[in-house]
């Protein structure tokens, strides 16, 4: 999380399976609960950063998904190498 006036810091302890419990402040701060979705986002910086998915997000990606195929062939894959 960023280190901002209305910040919420806490820190959780990684168990040897991979998984953590999130602190009652930053659940209260998302607005999460049991059965709520999160997405992690990592930047180059090594930051994370997580936020609640809303259902719309999910049903669009859903829909976007769908579309990406088309650029998904070997000669698109040659042609955008190099970008």
């Amino acid at each position: 999380m960023s280190a901002s006036k209305n910040s919420t810091h806490a820190i959780a302890k990684i168990t040897a399976k991979g998984q953590t419990t999130i602190p009652q402040e930053v659940r209260a701060t998302l607005h999460i609960g049991p059965g709520d979705l999160i997405a992690w986002e990592v930047g180059a910086d090594g930051t994370a950063t997580v936020r609640r998915v809303q259902p719309l997000d999910i049903e669009y990606l859903r829909a976007v998904e769908g579309t990406l195929s088309e650029w998904a062939s070997d000669a698109d894959e040659q042609a955008y190498r190099e970008l």
